[in-house]
């Protein structure tokens, strides 16, 4: 009896530690904003605490990708993924999926399926805010699920690349029916096509001030292996129709992500098929045409997706990237310019382990939030949330 006793003690007391370990880990905070921040994943550079927000083999699926994230009118978080089915392949049973936090990223929803047709693929989510209605847009694409990239570009799939746009009036706790507009945004000869993945952007000043753009990307139609160029969609009647944008000038260019600048222009920062840096193109004329497109050698990737955002912090224009900042798909790392990417001379390292596609967020003039795949053996066991302050940056 004396045993049993002390070992029931013993274990009494190792929960009653844990539980206050994990109640003490961090702290909850209002800032001058009135919003509650979530700050309970360790802050130190390159640590392996994850607040996974999607989880691998969790709430019916194998596997989840792709994040993307925008902050609602009313301050909500609303959290994007490729739900996977039965794998993390990029093929098959796909659904479009979202979890929503209305604490800063505390406490977040059950998952909520926006799309699932089925064996089908239901992917590459794109959402934009406009702020002038409180409307969110999420630009999505479909395919077969039995149909891949190669079979897609070949001319040999069972169908085409699709694209759809769904609606929410209600910060993202309800969605519309997706709604096909492939004919006002993909020409004949455009084979693989997607959007995003990560948020697009609504512009604040000049003459196109209140359009929306979402960075896309398509591949040529060639049975040998097409072009492949990044570009951008937009719509000036608040989503109601879209239409095609500027084309990047030079091919080997992929999976992209948009900012407006401090003097009006917009920057298209993309993904290329071949390299070790990203490329980056500027527009003066709102994203209708692109140019001075070339590397930035500064902004080191695996060939991988990322995500740029452009905010004011403190009065301060601010331009963030988020990426692997490595030459394999490990070290998720946060840049921060104030020179409209003239210069990155500040960074923050989120997780020095496998890490992939990540999208990033503003929170409130002091702090910033990202979404991003991750974990120790793989960078596909699930997908984090990180709430950083600006002081982190050095």
């Amino acid at each position: 009896m004396c045993t049993k006793y002390t070992t029931g003690l013993m274990l009494i007391t190792y929960l009653s530690v844990m539980l206050l370990a994990s109640c003490t880990k961090g702290k909850r905070f209002r800032d001058n904003s009135g919003i509650q921040l979530n700050t309970s994943t360790d802050l130190n550079e390159g640590d392996t605490t994850f607040n996974y927000i999607f989880r691998q083999r969790y709430e019916g699926y194998a596997c989840y990708r792709i994040p993307a994230i925008i902050r609602a009118k009313d301050g909500s978080l609303i959290a994007f993924a490729e739900a996977r089915k039965n794998s993390c392949s990029d093929i098959g049973d796909i659904d479009m999926v979202m979890k929503r936090s209305t604490d800063g990223g505390a406490t977040w929803s059950g998952i909520k399926r926006i799309w699932d047709d089925g064996s089908n693929t239901c992917g590459n989510p794109a959402p934009v805010v406009d702020e002038s209605t409180g409307n969110i847009y999420l630009l999505m694409t479909w395919n077969n699920g039995a149909d891949n990239i190669g079979a897609i570009n070949g001319g040999t799939s069972k169908d085409t690349r699709r694209v759809f746009v769904t609606m929410s009036s209600d910060n993202g706790a309800s969605w519309a029916t997706p709604k096909e507009i492939t004919s006002q945004v993909k020409r004949d000869g455009w084979a693989w096509y997607a959007t995003g993945p990560c948020h697009g952007i609504q512009l604040t000043s000049g003459d196109k001030k209140g359009r929306l753009i979402i960075p896309c990307d398509y591949i040529e139609a060639s049975k040998s292996g097409g072009r492949s160029f990044s570009h951008v969609i937009y719509s000036d009647d608040h989503g109601q129709t879209w239409q095609i944008g500027g084309v990047a000038p030079l091919d080997k260019s992929n999976e992209s992500t948009v900012a407006e600048l401090s003097n009006g222009d917009v920057m298209l920062n993309m993904r290329r098929s071949s390299g070790t840096s990203r490329y980056v193109a500027t527009s003066t004329d709102y994203g209708i045409t692109w140019k001075n497109m070339k590397t930035d050698d500064n902004l080191i990737e695996p060939v991988c997706q990322g995500s740029l955002l452009s905010s004011s912090m403190k009065g301060v224009h601010t331009l963030f990237f988020s990426n692997p900042a490595s030459l394999e798909r490990k070290k998720m790392t946060i840049k921060k310019s104030t020179d409209n990417g003239m210069t990155w001379t500040q960074s923050y390292l989120v997780y020095a382990g496998p890490s992939a596609y990540s999208d990033i967020v503003k929170l409130t003039d002091t702090h910033i939030g990202i979404l991003y795949e991750a974990g120790v053996n793989s960078a596909y066991m699930g997908i984090g949330f990180k709430v950083i302050p600006l002081s982190a940056f050095k």
